[in-house]
């Protein structure tokens, strides 16, 4: 008989933070899906979903989509959308008839109004519902602040190797496989979880370059070990202030081989034999400004306080504002401001007219300067490789470009956007090379971007609600001790 496999995910990295709730109204201008909505949107795309859909077809396991939501980084999720999340998935298993096994993705660093462990709260809620002999296996982000009820609601959950996040799809077609070996009764994984007294710093996460490219080859050669299924590291969203805020490993096993235990001993020890090197140094604007004048160009500047993936808003005008006073550029930058898109609608491509920009983390006010009015146009774009994230559509809603008396080139926007692809620049017929700078408001993301077209990256550790010194943030329910905190 055919095996059937639902497919079940809530995407969201929340930044406790950042003020305000995440609402219903956020994810259903992200995704919202239900039913084959989710095939049509995900069969294609770079993402964990695609990944699954196309290894269960390769596998002959029919797949049943049920739910999947994702809103973009940003505050805390409502309650109300965690219990109407449950209430359609409970609704949808019910609907779809007798499942074999379930393939989940949840993000890993979701907070809710009344639960800090959102994704293993509505995990356990499935496994609640489903019994717990059905097998589940689901995916993670490695910023999972992954806790013990994501692992015992789970039979095996394996995490990106990537980031910035360029393997989802094969990650997810790896998912889809161990679930295929389980329902053929070929392996039965067991899952070794180990948290540790380790923060790594957002800067510090880019797994193509150290510290952690060495981590993630040793957790590569790790996971070659007879035995062994799956190692995944989960570096950890210093955002969240949880309980499980950190670092943790998760290595997943063949049930009797005794291989777990032993691998998840060997990479605690490698991570945690120099933990200074997690840490870091940080570059403020001030460090910034005074070396960049013998640096290659172009170069990408990572506006970390404002990182959009992280839950900033995107609008803060910190970097614009120091460089232009400072006579940098010229330089492309793209800011959330529905407001200013709205004020340059009232005048036409080549008027010269005064603009408040944006926001200044914590003071008053935004950046003031004089404009001329590009273009007006809507800000749709796609990008056809795989990038961080997975995405391949881009909504900006209605865009404007002006550039300031500096010569900077400013995109304003009214929907907020992750700088997670060149398009955004390329789509509009801008040539990337043809700027002195490229500010992204990101920190790892965009690089996977903007890397291949820039001489020069740079991360600045700009003041905002994604600042890159997490000690520089008040937390009331992370783990004593945790390191950069405390040293021991």
């Amino acid at each position: 008989m055919v095996k059937r496999v639902g497919v079940i995910g809530i995407h969201h990295e929340s930044n406790t933070f950042v003020d305000g709730l995440t609402t219903l109204a956020d994810f259903k201008q992200h995704y919202w899906l239900e039913g084959d909505d989710v095939v049509g949107v995900f069969r294609n795309a770079y993402h964990e979903l695609g990944g699954m859909f196309e290894a269960l077809e390769e596998e002959g396991i029919v797949a049943v989509p049920l739910i999947y939501a994702e809103a973009l980084p940003s505050g805390v999720v409502s309650g109300s959308v965690l219990s109407t999340f449950i209430s359609r998935m409970g609704v949808a298993i019910d609907a779809a008839g007798p499942l074999d096994g379930f393939l989940v993705a949840p993000h890993g660093a979701a907070v809710s109004e009344f639960f800090l462990d959102m994704d293993g709260h509505w995990l356990t809620a499935l496994r609640n519902k489903i019994g717990p002999h059905v097998p589940v296996v689901g995916t993670l982000d490695p910023h999972a602040n992954l806790s013990k009820r994501m692992v015992a609601a789970t039979d095996a959950m394996i995490a990106y190797k990537t980031n910035p996040h360029t393997d989802q799809r094969d990650v997810g077609r790896e998912a889809a496989l161990l679930i295929a070996r389980m329902l053929r009764n070929e392996v039965k994984p067991v899952a070794h979880f180990v948290e540790l007294p380790l923060a790594i710093s957002i800067e510090q996460q880019h797994t193509a370059v150290e510290p952690c490219k060495s981590l993630f080859a040793y957790a590569a050669e790790l996971e070659s070990l007879v035995g062994v299924l799956s190692v995944s590291v989960c570096i950890g969203f210093p955002y969240s202030d949880v309980p499980e805020m950190g670092t943790s490993v998760l290595v997943i096993e063949e049930r009797g081989t005794g291989a777990g235990p032993l691998v998840a001993e060997r990479l605690r020890k490698f991570i945690l034999s120099d933990k200074s090197r997690f840490n870091g140094l940080k570059k403020d604007v001030v460090t910034v400004i005074s070396e960049m004048d013998v640096w290659e160009t172009p170069i990408l500047f990572l506006d970390m306080g404002d990182n959009i993936g992280g839950g900033a808003p995107g609008n803060l005008v910190g970097l614009l504002e120091a460089f232009e006073q400072h006579g940098k550029g010229p330089f492309f930058i793209s800011i959330f401001d529905p407001e200013a898109v709205a004020r340059a609608c009232a005048y036409t491509p080549r008027d010269r007219f005064t603009l408040e920009l944006g926001l200044r983390y914590k003071q008053p006010g935004g950046y003031r300067c004089n404009v001329e009015l590009q273009w007006i146009k809507n800000g749709s774009f796609h990008e056809q490789h795989a990038r961080h994230g997975g995405y391949t559509k881009f909504e900006m809603g209605l865009t404007a470009l002006v550039i300031t008396d500096h010569g900077n080139t400013i995109m304003l926007t009214s929907q907020r956007v992750p700088p997670f692809s060149l398009q955004q620049l390329l789509a509009f017929d801008m040539v990337p090379q043809a700027f002195r700078m490229i500010v992204a408001k990101g920190v790892n993301a965009p690089i996977a971007a903007y890397g291949p077209v820039c001489k020069t990256i740079c991360q600045v550790d700009t003041e905002g609600p994604t600042q890159a010194d997490m000690t520089r943030f008040t937390y009331i329910h992370r783990k004593v001790p945790l390191y950069p905190f405390e040293d021991s």
